[in-house]
């Protein structure tokens, strides 16, 4: 029996043909991606800007009611919620910022909770509390810092890891494409106003492995092709190491893909944002590989001898005196 093959043996797409207009779209979505972020701004969680969050899910529903709930609590005198959906219609998350003076006394963040849920169970019989979180402003301003240099670090120590083991074009190429793929997944964020949390930063950093473990392949049947074929034109030869990649490229992104979309579909809602990021993420990281940091080589000058160990005059001439003799 033979054995199923996604990809055929000897593929030749030309995927260089089309590195230029690929490259003004992906130049362009980033650009977009940017103006929705400083635009629209994140939708950050408590995590990030502190406060309380309370999840409710009205169980007999179809949909929950918003501009009452927000006006019941509103009433209450702690401030206006913020009031989101939170998976499905009738789940929501109610934001509300800290009372002054519960950084240093817990006790009143939860007299505010137990008020606002009081409040809304003698309202809505059919309401169930699914959860609180409590996050003070320093310690989000904390974790905030720490998530931006956990992102940072590690795009730089990739890049540094790529030029020492490739040469600096390899890891410019790789920080390129990473800077591609979180700016593209931080704009469907921006986009969509989905919840930003600490959960999407460890999607964004297991975005950043997966789309390096993706490059790095691509790189290296790159490097091998560079010194077996010292003829080949580079976009040829740069289609050539993609082509003979692609199998593999594709058989793992499939597999990943089977599983996040069934998460996506029946995992829990508490970690849709992360599946989400990561879904997204697939595509923008195997598309990176391809048309973000293989088509780059090319404009870095890269060519089939830019590796090739120059040879000075004395090895120069030990070579002569060797062939002569």
């Amino acid at each position: 029996m033979k054995l199923l093959k996604l990809v055929p043996d000897n593929t030749n797409i030309r995927f260089l043909r089309w590195r230029v207009p690929f490259y003004a779209i992906s130049l362009l979505l980033m650009a977009a991606s940017v103006a929705l972020i400083l635009g629209k701004g994140l939708n950050f969680g408590v995590d990030f800007i502190g406060g309380q969050m309370i999840r409710v899910t009205f169980e007999n529903s179809a949909a929950a009611p918003v501009a009452e709930l927000r006006k019941s609590v509103g009433d209450l005198g702690y401030g206006e919620p913020t009031i989101q959906q939170f998976g499905k219609p009738n789940q929501v998350s109610i934001r509300m910022k800290l009372p002054a003076g519960a950084d240093g006394d817990p006790g009143i963040a939860a007299a505010m909770t137990n008020k606002i849920t009081a409040t809304i169970k003698a309202k809505y019989a059919d309401v169930r509390i699914d959860g609180v979180d409590s996050v003070s402003g320093k310690v989000s301003k904390e974790l905030g810092w720490i998530a931006f240099q956990a992102l940072g670090l590690a795009s730089l120590a990739i890049a540094a890891y790529i030029w020492i083991r490739f040469e600096w074009q390899f890891g410019i190429g790789a920080l390129f494409s990473l800077v591609h793929d979180v700016t593209l997944t931080l704009g469907l964020f921006a986009l969509t106003q989905m919840e930003f949390d600490l959960n999407i930063v460890a999607a964004l950093l297991t975005l950043i492995g997966y789309s390096l473990n993706d490059t790095i392949v691509v790189y290296d049947r790159i490097r091998e092709n560079l010194k077996k074929f010292r003829r080949m034109p580079m976009p040829e030869l740069l289609d050539l190491s993609v082509n003979e990649t692609l199998s593999r490229t594709i058989v793992t992104s499939l597999s990943m893909l089977i599983t996040l979309v069934a998460l996506l579909l029946l995992g829990p809602n508490v970690i849709f944002g992360f599946t989400a990021a990561i879904t997204l993420g697939i595509f923008v990281g195997t598309y990176s590989s391809v048309y973000m940091a293989a088509p780059i080589l090319i404009w870095l000058k890269v060519t089939s001898g830019s590796f090739v160990p120059t040879e000075s005059e004395m090895d120069r001439q030990e070579r002569l005196t060797r062939e002569r003799s």
